[in-house]
């Protein structure tokens, strides 16, 4: 199906027509992903932007404006996507190093048997955590998911996986305290 011009394709997709969100794909993939690889030059972190835009687009299909150009709101979408990406990866990684020099300071000042009562106590902690807590905690740091793929495959809101992931952090740091974030990072890189 044909949508002749922005106006008919904006409604049709807040009306929830999937024939609309499919045409939007066909029409823009191919595009947003080139300009997501100009920007990231990482094909598959160009992907995960394009996918993420096209996601929020068809859960927010709402609010989105009839009076202006869809492509622009696209393109636009794919240039915030990268933005936000682009720093969340810069703190990661800043985030990341501090931890890993932690783990390090760990290591050198413990022996072997002393760092695994420790990583079995960080491991009964979390088992520990509220189920709901626990299950979002697990999915973003054993395996590996992030806050979006967590929220629909739980079909829960982003804001509330952070929620959780955020609880779950200020509970096993109040039961662990602050020599054991270490460890906890440790115990994640390890899975």
């Amino acid at each position: 199906m044909k949508f002749k011009d922005d106006y008919v394709l904006t409604q049709a997709l807040r009306k929830g027509e999937e024939k609309a969100y499919m045409f939007l794909l066909e029409k823009y993939h191919r595009r947003l992903h080139a300009y997501a690889l100009s920007l990231a030059n990482n094909h598959v972190l160009a992907q995960d932007i394009v996918q993420n835009v096209f996601l929020k687009t068809w859960r927010f299909r709402e609010k989105l404006n009839s009076d202006y150009s869809i492509k622009s709101f696209l393109f636009k979408s794919v240039y915030n996507e990268f933005i936000n990406t682009y720093q969340k990866n810069k703190s990661t990684m800043l985030l990341q190093y501090k931890y890993i020099e932690s783990l390090y300071e760990v290591a050198e000042g413990s022996d072997e048997s002393v760092l695994e009562i420790m990583i079995e106590i960080v491991n009964k902690e979390i088992q520990s955590l509220p189920p709901k807590c626990r299950q979002v905690f697990e999915l973003s740091k054993k395996e590996g998911l992030t806050n979006a793929e967590i929220a629909e495959y739980l079909n829960v809101s982003i804001k509330t996986v952070e929620a959780q992931i955020t609880k779950s952090f200020s509970l096993l740091r109040e039961k662990l305290g602050d020599k054991y974030e270490a460890i906890l990072f440790f115990v994640f890189i390890n899975k």
